[in-house]
């Protein structure tokens, strides 16, 4: 114990140095600066978004711009980038202190939260190892002993990377934390996949459901794909998501000015790049639900899901989600759609029956550190002060709604 409070001492002290030198005293103090996110020029992180070894559509710059520049919580992000030797950008991970990301004083860096919940940093496919090698070498040489990556996939290109370009070193990934969430393959049937994972006796009943919500009027699914759809049809999922139990808990879009404003942005510079659907149920003239789905390369992200409650008897989340796995599997262009959902979500997790590992990794900076033990340690151990704390918040939110 008498170690480790000597190590976390001395954590505090160099992540305070660490947070003075940036970026006003970086070249006096020998550290380089962090550069705010919005110095990167958009033309060449959007080239390196079109040659990423793995997708991520929230570190794209439509989205990620906006999430840094509008929402509170999340605003005025820095980045690390990587550059090689024709100066070409070949790595981009935004990040932010872990004082912000934990209030903990720790000198690491920590990817950047863009709202949605993938952490994987752009790497140019041709050269990721380079990439992810210099992506390390630009956090150390801020002072960082470490960089975590946070929901990140755990078996995916990017992370192999960081392993290779690791193990180059004589280093390690330590993952922090991990799960698995719902994931789809577009590649495959939609009706053969929704067979498969429902069953005819559940898919008879989810028939009879849509039959029922048919009473009100034709069933209709519409996709909005250009700027000026997108943002028509936003408002409608703006408004279904704040009529939930998301109204209820404070936690819909639109309930914050700032997060408004972020998705109003994101969602039409991302269509307008080809990078963002809206899709919506109906029933005659009236949405039941609506879903934000954003895209890159080959993956879709489903992000964000709006109801209309008085509908809850014909499931129009799960009937929205059978339209859009008939929609993604029908694409050509997608080969797997990311739930973005919490492991075991009830709504998705019968439906899209892959599984994507997800984690926290901490990629240690420096051969025989001895900040990497303190640093493991503070993120254990307040992970274990907050446990109760969060079973509190959940009980008491079950607890209001079940008598709502």
């Amino acid at each position: 114990m008498v170690e480790f409070a000597d190590a976390a001492q001395a954590a505090a002290r160099s992540e305070a140095g660490f947070a003075r030198k940036q970026p006003a005293d970086a070249a006096r103090h020998g550290a380089a600066a962090l550069l705010p996110l919005d110095t990167v020029a958009n033309d060449t992180w959007r080239h390196l978004g079109e040659t990423a070894i793995e997708p991520n559509g929230y570190y794209l710059p439509e989205w990620e711009l906006a999430v840094s520049t509008f929402t509170r919580s999340r605003a005025n992000v820095s980045v690390l980038t990587a550059a090689n030797d024709t100066n070409s950008l070949i790595g981009l991970l935004p990040v932010i202190s872990a004082w912000r990301a934990y209030k903990l004083p720790l000198p690491v860096l920590v990817s950047a939260d863009p709202y949605g919940t993938v952490g994987t940093p752009l790497l140019d496919r041709d050269h990721a190892d380079e990439a992810a090698a210099r992506l390390m070498d630009h956090a150390r040489s801020t002072g960082a002993h470490a960089l975590i990556l946070r929901d990140c996939p755990l078996e995916g290109p990017a992370m192999a990377t960081f392993t290779r370009a690791l193990a180059q070193r004589g280093l390690k990934p330590h993952i922090l934390q991990s799960h698995a969430r719902a994931c789809l393959d577009a590649t495959r049937d939609a009706d053969e996949l929704l067979r498969d994972a429902l069953g005819a006796k559940k898919l008879k009943e989810l028939r009879r459901q849509r039959n029922r919500l048919a009473e009100h009027g034709e069933v209709i699914f519409t996709i909005a794909s250009t700027p000026s759809e997108v943002q028509r049809d936003l408002e409608i999922f703006l408004t279904l998501e704040a009529s939930g139990w998301k109204a209820r808990r404070g936690t819909a879009l639109a309930q914050d000015d700032g997060d408004a404003a972020f998705i109003r942005r994101a969602v039409v510079d991302s269509a307008a790049r080809g990078n963002c659907e809206v899709v919506t149920l109906f029933a005659g003239d009236t949405p039941v639900a609506s879903g934000i789905v954003a895209r890159h390369l080959d993956r879709a992200f489903y992000f964000k899901m709006g109801v209309d409650e008085s509908f809850a008897k014909c499931s129009p989340g799960v009937q929205l989600t059978l339209d859009l796995t008939r929609h993604l599997c029908a694409d050509p262009s997608i080969a797997t759609a990311d739930s973005n959902a919490v492991a075991g979500h009830p709504m998705i997790d019968p439906i899209w029956r892959g599984r994507l590992n997800v984690g926290d990794v901490l990629i240690p900076l420096h051969r025989r550190d001895p900040f990497i033990p303190a640093i493991r340690s503070g993120l254990a151990l307040r992970k274990l002060a907050r446990e109760p704390a969060r079973r509190l918040v959940h009980l008491v939110r079950h607890l209001r709604e079940t008598r709502s």
